[in-house]
């Protein structure tokens, strides 16, 4: 089953290849309520709601797949160095004057994955790479454009898996579903040094359109791409789920929510699990008109979204004294 939000619509269900409009449902965030309240399944929720107009999902336009009524309470957060051949894109960007039998931070990184990233059930294995995106302000809808603030370097992709989260009453995190998501961050900036890549992730990003209820397949496979002035410049092909991965979906998400700030009742969370693909570690240097799109059959609609830069920036932020 999938989920997406119409604009004009509301929220549609995707059962293989028919598309309808869920009935009396205000939001995705509403039905996941819902569906917590009454302690069951998000498909026993839209079983009991019933199913209305076909809508065709390649002729639409789509809002972000859900959301929080308060902005501030949606939390994009984020892992890195999880999946097989990530390491050796960021080592390249965070190579040191180093003797060749030292391991750069990364490399040390992505092997404390390798060797602890997949613990037996119920035990705590290594911990991620983690950062901190924004909240609700900075969530792009599929289709509208992805901004990088004027003091930028860069604004690139980042194809990736997106986990959504809501919290319930008593704290527990329920997994609404999955997404594709372009975790769109400044490579640039965070080539400069490691430690900058807190700055460079204090970015927008997109997620959707759809999201995936139920189990994640094992190994996607899809391809991310970048269009100019709409011809294809550059694309790969996009891997990711366990079989692709370091570590394992219920150890990144332990290592998210054992922080009780991010267990607060309400709060929805969009988790992005890295990715091995970059466009900036083939060289290419993104320029503003162009679109990314990332496609995995398995998520139904591709992600696509537009690059814009903010105009530049001159001079301090100046903090007025009360």
């Amino acid at each position: 089953m999938h989920l997406s939000t119409v604009r004009g619509a509301g929220v549609v269900v995707r059962d293989g290849a028919e598309a309808r409009t869920l009935r009396n449902t205000a939001s995705v965030y509403d039905l996941a309520n819902a569906a917590i309240k009454a302690g069951h399944s998000l498909a026993a929720e839209v079983a009991a709601r019933g199913l209305g107009e076909t809508v065709d999902l390649n002729r639409v336009a789509f809002d972000l797949p859900v959301s929080h009524p308060d902005p501030a309470h949606l939390h994009l957060t984020g892992t890195g160095l999880t999946h097989l051949g990530s390491a050796s894109a960021r080592d390249a960007m965070h190579a040191k004057l180093e003797g060749a039998e030292s391991l750069t931070d990364s490399m040390k990184m992505f092997r404390m994955g390798l060797e602890g990233g997949r613990p037996a059930a119920g035990q705590v294995g290594a911990q991620p790479e983690w950062f901190y995106k924004g909240n609700g302000y900075a969530a792009v809808a599929p289709g509208a454009a992805l901004e990088a603030p004027g003091f930028a370097q860069d604004g690139g992709e980042e194809p990736e898996i997106a986990g959504i989260y809501l919290i319930g009453p008593d704290g527990t995190p329920h997994r609404i579903g999955w997404a594709l998501g372009n975790e769109f961050s400044d490579h640039v900036t965070e080539r400069v040094n490691y430690l900058w890549l807190a700055h460079s992730k204090l970015r927008v990003a997109s997620y959707g359109p759809e999201i995936l209820v139920g189990d994640l397949p094992a190994d996607l496979r899809g391809s991310s791409r970048i269009l100019r002035d709409g011809k294809t410049l550059w694309e790969k092909p996009f891997l990711s789920g366990e079989a692709n991965m370091s570590h394992s979906f219920t150890n990144l998400e332990h290592h998210h929510f054992k922080y009780p700030i991010f267990r607060q009742p309400g709060d929805l969370h969009v988790h992005y699990f890295g990715t091995a693909t970059l466009s900036f570690a083939d060289g290419v240097r993104t320029e503003a008109g162009d679109t990314f799109e990332i496609e995995v059959a398995d998520f139904g609609q591709p992600l696509r979204n537009t690059l814009t830069f903010a105009p530049k920036t001159h001079g301090a932020t100046r903090v007025h004294p009360l």
